[in-house]
């Protein structure tokens, strides 16, 4: 009941989330999104890592925190902001949804995992729903026009082989750490960003949109947010803690219409019908699943 409660509100709060970064990314620019979430994630987060430094389970494993950090916070944050210049909220959390999608395809490609006819199918349908979100015209994905579209399916490549990444690697490292790590490394790649691209985030000027969108995604979307998807992850697995973007395509678009007025069009409802389709296919188990890994009862 506890991982269905987190799965909940984790989707309220992310499908909130795209509207923070729509706000966020017309002030602060596509990396300074990514450096202020990320920085007021981390902000808040730290203080409860030091009250708990103790029961950090030693030796820490740096490289594949890094590694996490960047594929779950700073590269696929940048582009879901990247994309958000180009389409609507509630498209790009439909995007989103294909998260599980690739979690299996690179569980086979990279993780040695191998999937079912059923699962196989699952995949291709998530790809004609993508097809049906463009309105069949691929040229979307082509040249100038792949920001977009193409960026968030980018972002939703890097979501999958985050999942996978942790589920294999940080088995015995605590959700408290893993979170406050990846949200350092993502503000060291937006800041990093926002120099090359000459936005530097302390110039933008402030109002009370880019307030509520820094609290917002930082402390909740984040932080809070950050937590119970790590926590989702090591209690349960990859596959289900992706299971989230099931729910924030709906949450999102009824944000978007609120707060934005986005219109739900009937290309966004079918896609995201054939997406679901396919996930459904695609949430079996596979055929050599990874071992699922023990945590310790005190690790943080």
């Amino acid at each position: 009941m506890r991982l269905y409660s987190a799965l909940i509100s984790l989707s309220m709060i992310w499908g909130l989330s795209f509207v923070f970064i729509k706000w966020l990314t017309e002030s602060a620019g596509v990396w300074g999104t990514v450096f202020f979430r990320c920085l007021a994630g981390a902000i808040i987060l730290m203080p409860f890592l030091w009250i708990k430094r103790k029961q950090i389970v030693r030796p820490i494993p740096w490289k594949a925190l890094i590694i996490v950090g960047v594929f779950n916070a700073g590269l696929p944050w940048g582009l879901i902001s990247l994309s958000e210049t180009q389409i609507a909220s509630n498209t790009a959390a439909v995007l989103n949804a294909l998260t599980p999608l690739f979690s299996g395809l690179i569980g086979v490609m990279v993780f040695s995992k191998a999937l079912s006819k059923k699962q196989w199918l699952g995949i291709i349908m998530g790809f004609a729903g993508i097809l049906v979100l463009m309105d069949f015209n691929v040229k979307l994905l082509l040249g100038e026009n792949f920001i977009g579209i193409g960026t968030m399916i980018l972002a939703t490549i890097s979501y999958g082989f985050a999942s996978q990444y942790t589920k294999k690697h940080l088995g015995n490292t605590g959700v408290l750490l893993i979170t406050t790590c990846s949200l350092t490394v993502g503000a060291a790649i937006g800041f990093f960003g926002s120099l090359v691209t000459g936005h530097i985030p302390f110039h933008v000027e402030w109002n009370s949109y880019m307030f509520m969108s820094v609290i917002g995604l930082g402390c909740f979307g984040s932080g809070i947010a950050h937590l119970l998807f790590y926590y989702l992850m090591t209690k349960g697995s990859p596959e289900f803690a992706t299971t989230v973007t099931y729910i924030i395509p709906v949450t999102a678009m009824i944000w978007g219409s609120v707060l934005l007025n986005e219109a739900v069009t009937k290309n966004i409802i079918l896609g995201l019908a054939i997406i679901f389709v396919g996930i459904y296919f695609s949430s079996g188990k596979s055929r050599f699943p990874l071992k699922r890994f023990q945590t310790t009862k005190n690790s943080f």
